[in-house]
């Protein structure tokens, strides 16, 4: 199973579009699902994420149409749960996050509102963020490069794929996960370009 994780877009209040080699990637693909951290701004961007595969999304500090505060899905073997991130001081606090995802009883939690790609596992949990699809400032020490994940989820292992856009290249960062009895584990990392 595919999933593309992407959101903090912010369209077309700080950014026109996803830049080309990030949409050249997800444009070429059919995602089993769209896992979707939230600051669309514009609901037409919630269009554009369908055509790429069913959705499931959350509302950021930044949008204003209806939608879930938090989303929980069933990939594999993972519970996994998606979270802006709105509320959380200092952004993307993983002592926080992680008591959201105690809360939401998962596995994994997506988060957005840093706008910079993340990876980490704090106790149990694996905390992912994909950072900004538009690489866009975020009012605090975002990375400001276009960034989004592809998972490969199989029964009990996931594969994270980050991708971040750096200059005219768009570079990989991959690990490998496994849930065992006592939460996450990693197995191996590798670092790609593309």
């Amino acid at each position: 199973m595919q999933v593309l994780v992407i959101g903090d877009f912010h369209i077309p209040s700080r950014a026109s579009m996803i830049p080309e080699p990030i949409m050249n990637v997800i444009s070429n693909k059919k995602f089993d699902l769209v896992l979707c951290t939230g600051d669309l701004v514009d609901e037409k961007v919630l269009d554009m994420l369908g055509r790429f595969g069913p959705v499931k999304w959350v509302v950021g500090n930044m949008d204003y149409i209806n939608g879930p505060k938090s989303v929980k899905v069933k990939l594999g073997d993972f519970d996994i749960g998606v979270y802006h991130g709105t509320g959380i001081y200092p952004r993307g606090d993983p002592k926080q996050l992680y008591s959201i995802a105690k809360r939401l009883n998962v596995d994994v939690l997506i988060h957005g509102h840093t706008h910079a790609l993340s990876i980490q596992i704090f106790g149990e949990v694996l905390l992912l963020n994909p950072g900004s699809a538009t690489g866009v400032w975020g009012g605090g020490p975002a990375s400001l490069k276009p960034s989004f994940m592809i998972l490969e989820v199989r029964n009990n292992e996931l594969v994270v794929n980050g991708y971040e856009l750096v200059g005219a290249e768009l570079k990989r960062v991959t690990k490998k996960y496994t849930k065992t009895s006592i939460g996450i584990k990693e197995i191996c990392i590798g670092i790609k370009e593309i």
